[in-house]
């Protein structure tokens, strides 16, 4: 089954997004719908070269989303006032480094896809750490509290990344 549909949720999430943009179930759009859904990830197979991330923990997932939904919104706001009310010599742009334990290229993808949506913050390169971990450097539009973003960025989003994609048994 893997062999000719190897991720079956990416197929079914496919063929919906088929038939809602189409918004029509009939049977030519079902058939055209579901042989792009079986194609897509076939031929997108090569492109995958780690293999397609297996969610462990899809609740974490959505409540991580959820987070990062809220951490955008406030983000957007915030830098919206800083923009609009602030003189630029107050402005406090400064790069901080965040010792990193994830180890999954899918949940590094991630915190890089949510650490650049979020407005005034950039991920600027992964860097071997001191230690032998990884580290992230981040550039912070306004920095007050270094030591608060790397507590955020290891709470809300590497804690929960780390439940998603990575097995307890990965850890080592």
């Amino acid at each position: 089954m893997r062999r000719w549909i190897p991720s079956p949720l990416l197929s079914i999430s496919l063929l919906a997004m088929w038939l809602l943009l189409n918004q029509s179930v009939e049977p030519a759009h079902l058939l055209l719908g579901g042989a792009l859904a079986i194609a897509a990830p076939l031929l997108a197979r090569p492109l995958q070269p780690h293999g397609y991330a297996r969610l462990r923990r899809p609740l974490a997932m959505l409540r991580l989303l959820g987070m990062a939904t809220v951490e955008i919104i406030r983000s957007s706001l915030g830098v919206g006032q800083i923009i609009l009310l602030r003189r630029t010599r107050d402005v406090n742009s400064r790069f901080i480094r965040v010792p990193l334990d994830l180890r999954s290229p899918h949940g590094l993808a991630l915190l890089s896809c949510l650490i650049n949506s979020t407005p005034g913050t950039v991920w600027v390169d992964l860097l071997p750490g001191d230690d032998g971990r990884q580290a992230l450097l981040l550039h912070v539009f306004d920095l007050h509290d270094a030591a608060w973003w790397v507590d955020t960025i290891k709470t809300r989003y590497e804690r929960p990344i780390i439940e998603v994609f990575e097995a307890p048994g990965d850890r080592t």
